[in-house]
């Protein structure tokens, strides 16, 4: 699909010149993977249909997963692929259309992450000043630490499957960690019947609490079935579970106020963890050497903002996230979003029955976004 507007065909140029590839994947994908890959937040949001045979598809709501999908069932599949885009996604809101010019690059199979991650990153930033002649923010994290730090301190694997999902949605990560100190200080998280349930075989308390549903004549609540909310009950029993301190809740929040350059940053985390006697190597090494790269790069790291609490909204990234944003506006909405996403890939790739890991990096730029910080950059001329 060709670009329409100039800031599109330059956008366009840009991404070529830097060696990504132009893709045009499907409109329509299969709506179940996108679901599986996605998470809530968008999945809620797709345009679904079906096809002949019942089939459901949905309009894709991005590009990263049919620019996976593409390379990981072409003939490159088992080679390093640099891939550029520009085109509509598909996501319902609360007015407009629903339909959204993006563009965007995603690079897969780079065994070099760190280096991988500082190209993104250093191209949408590049990209972005030559568009938008104003003040940029550069917001980053790195989810790696958080998926680190939660098995480094021994926590249940409910506190991680819990405090990992709602790393990204905002508020959520605050009340978890006030329901994590309310369970290490013996305040009750859960009564009654869960209680009672409390370290009983699993599929027999399952079957229980899914009987007593049914016997008062519940069979759903808000979409959910009597099985699911059976396994919600037996999730909330054991969230008082041993191996909870004090001190293991206070370095994870910590871990989380960690924010100010990426220098600093790396400096805040390294005494954290040594003073609480965790072993963080590999994200903190991570973290240093992309620091280097991004320097490297002419990034100038004291002006870039970093914080270990930062996430973004989509369950399928495992390392680096990074936004940038208008400096001169307070939209809460990036112009360029994007960071690692090897989880997605390696789902992808186990939906499909390949063998082994694909390190996946990228990022997407929001067209209309662009135009218009674009357009009050110059005076509102057009």
């Amino acid at each position: 699909m060709p670009a329409t507007t100039a800031l599109e065909r330059d956008l366009v140029a840009l991404l070529a010149e830097a060696g990504f590839a132009r893709i045009e994947p499907p409109l329509l994908i299969a709506a179940d993977l996108v679901r599986d890959l996605v998470g809530e937040q968008i999945a809620r949001r797709m345009f679904v249909t079906a096809d002949a045979d019942g089939t459901e598809l949905c309009l894709r709501p991005d590009y990263t997963i049919p620019v996976a999908h593409a390379h990981l069932t072409g003939p490159s599949m088992s080679k390093a692929g640099a891939y550029s885009y520009c085109g509509p996604v598909f996501r319902q809101g609360p007015s407009g259309s629903g339909e959204f010019v993006q563009a965007g690059v995603e690079s897969l199979g780079r065994t070099d992450r760190e280096a991988a991650d500082a190209e993104v990153v250093a191209l949408a930033l590049e990209a972005t000043r030559a568009l938008v002649k104003k003040p940029l923010r550069l917001v980053m994290g790195d989810l790696a630490i958080v998926l680190k730090l939660l098995p480094a301190l021994g926590l249940p694997p409910v506190w991680r499957r819990r405090l990992t999902k709602d790393f990204r949605r905002s508020g959520m990560l605050a009340a978890d960690l006030d329901a994590l100190k309310a369970s290490v200080a013996g305040a009750p998280t859960y009564s009654g019947l869960v209680a009672a349930l409390e370290g009983a075989d699993k599929a027999a308390a399952r079957a229980l609490v899914a009987d007593l549903l049914s016997i008062a004549g519940i069979s759903t609540v808000g979409g959910r079935s009597t099985g699911d909310i059976a396994e919600r009950f037996l999730e909330q029993a054991t969230l008082g579970s041993s191996g909870l301190t004090p001190e293991k809740v206070e370095v994870i929040e910590k871990v989380l106020a960690v924010s100010g350059n990426p220098i600093e940053a790396l400096d805040s985390l390294r005494a954290i963890t040594k003073g609480a006697g965790l072993d963080l190597a590999e994200p903190l090494a991570a973290l240093e050497a992309r620091n280097a790269l991004l320097a490297a790069r002419g990034i100038d790291l004291n002006a870039v903002s970093f914080s270990t609490g930062f996430g973004r909204d989509v369950d399928y990234y495992t390392g680096l996230v990074f936004e940038i944003h208008d400096a001169t506006s307070d939209a809460e909405a990036p112009l360029v979003g994007g960071g690692r996403y090897d989880r997605l890939t390696d789902m992808l790739a186990a939906k499909l029955g390949l063998a082994g890991p694909v390190p996946a990096v990228g990022c997407a730029f929001w067209v209309e976004r662009l135009a218009q910080s674009g357009k009050a950059s110059n005076g509102g001329a057009s």
